[in-house]
């Protein structure tokens, strides 16, 4: 059997501050993102005791009897996959309040908890929840993520990098996931995400929702990829279907909830109006989207207006896996008026900052590619801290008070 390569990852100091003080700690994340990994390599020498869901035995016995189940648990458990196993929830918080110490239970989940609310409450106050994505750059690279600290600093300095060039597609139809990764050739790498999407769907989605139309959703994937940074068009992912919109809709809120599909609302501002208020699109990784659009590097690159959207996803994605990663929660927009004035990505970070970035798929940037992060910083006021364009070039240089170039490069890479 392959080893896979263990990488440092960005989510486990905060695992580790958790246990020390929360009953509870629910790993989250796509399946095959390195959860399991992740929290045998924390509870094994802590001597947590490892149930796995995906154990059919273990998940009889915890629907049987699921008060008699966490009576017999150890002092310590890790739960792997516990949103097969819902009902357990309630017992936990029952478990939990009877003897509050801290570091009881580790929990992971391939479903967003979150999406469902009675049981994200139902341990409401007793668990900590953190996200594990697929693999950022920063980890790949084993580097220190810096680049969020630089951008609300606004501390860019004038700089050369090396450019990406080809290997741009590369990393974006390579993605994040670390067994994909393990396979050094790239046939091998699209092989491995289309199998990954046929078990996500056959196994997750029908376990989360009885719907008798599983067969239209890698058709519906497929589109959504094809649809990656763009705004949210129900009627043309519905067009291909004979189902309504609210069922697409459905189905979309189904696809987030195994983390394949993320929506990026709108940002606000009183400053302005005739603001577009449309979400915007992202698969939750690049590697995904190039199987199921049938895409290699090098096709990639000749297609460049895939390219560009993809990119933009890439970069939203590498800072939100890294923004998870940060004490002080970060959350992620979209700015686009009915002028087409837009901005890729608006970063809040608590109630006093805002920066921002627009994504470019060249090697070279012109004042006018700052037109709406100049919108923007008006807008802000004195809350903007920075606007970056992102671009696959050498030069990281100043456009004027508060907005900079940045080479793609200095995500992970920051001088």
């Amino acid at each position: 059997m392959t080893r896979l390569p263990i990488y440092p990852r960005l989510a486990e100091v905060r695992v580790e501050e958790a246990l020390a003080d929360t009953p509870v700690v629910l790993i989250h994340g796509p399946r095959q993102s390195g959860k399991t990994t992740l929290a045998r390599r924390i509870g094994e020498p802590r001597k947590y005791t490892y149930i796995s869901f995906d154990d059919d035995v273990a998940l009889a016995s915890a629907k049987a009897d699921p008060v008699g189940f966490v009576g017999d648990l150890p002092e310590r458990a890790t739960l792997d996959e516990i949103q097969r196993a819902p009902w357990l929830f309630t017992t936990l918080k029952i478990a939990v309040d009877r003897r509050r110490t801290p570091g009881r239970f580790i929990l992971t989940g391939s479903a967003n908890v979150l999406l469902v609310p009675k049981l994200a409450d139902s341990l409401a106050g007793r668990m900590e929840i953190v996200r594990l994505h697929p693999l950022t750059q920063c980890e790949l690279a084993g580097r220190a993520p810096r680049f969020l600290d630089a951008l609300f600093a606004g501390t860019f300095k004038t700089g050369s990098y090396e450019r990406l060039g080809a290997e741009l597609a590369e990393r974006i139809v390579s993605g994040g996931y670390p067994a994909a990764l393990a396979r050094p050739v790239p046939r091998r790498r699209k092989a491995w995400y289309r199998d990954y999407i046929e078990t996500l769907v056959q196994r997750d989605v029908r376990d989360l929702a009885r719907i008798g139309a599983l067969d239209a959703l890698p058709r519906l994937l497929a589109l959504a990829a094809a649809q990656t940074g763009r705004l949210f068009n129900v009627s043309e992912l519905a067009s291909p279907f004979q189902v309504s919109r609210p069922t697409i809709r459905d189905y979309v809120t189904l696809l987030e909830r195994v983390f394949l599909l993320e929506l990026l609302p709108p940002w606000h501002s009183n400053r302005l109006s005739r603001l577009i208020k449309t979400p915007k699109l992202h698969m939750g990784d690049t590697g995904v989207a190039c199987a199921l659009l049938g895409l290699d590097a090098a096709a990639l690159a000749r297609d460049r207006t895939t390219f560009g959207q993809l990119l933009e996803t890439f970069v939203v994605q590498e800072l939100r896996r890294q923004a998870d990663a940060k004490d002080e929660p970060v959350t992620f927009h979209h700015f686009r008026d009915r002028d087409g004035v837009e901005v890729d990505l608006v970063m809040e970070r608590g109630a006093n900052e805002v920066a921002a970035i627009e994504v470019k798929a060249s090697a070279t940037v012109t004042g006018a590619d700052f037109r709406g992060l100049r919108k923007l910083k008006d807008a802000a006021g004195k809350r903007f801290r920075a606007g970056i364009v992102l671009y696959d070039g050498t030069s990281s240089a100043r456009f004027g008070e508060g907005l900079y170039a940045v080479p793609i490069r200095a995500l992970w890479d920051m001088k």
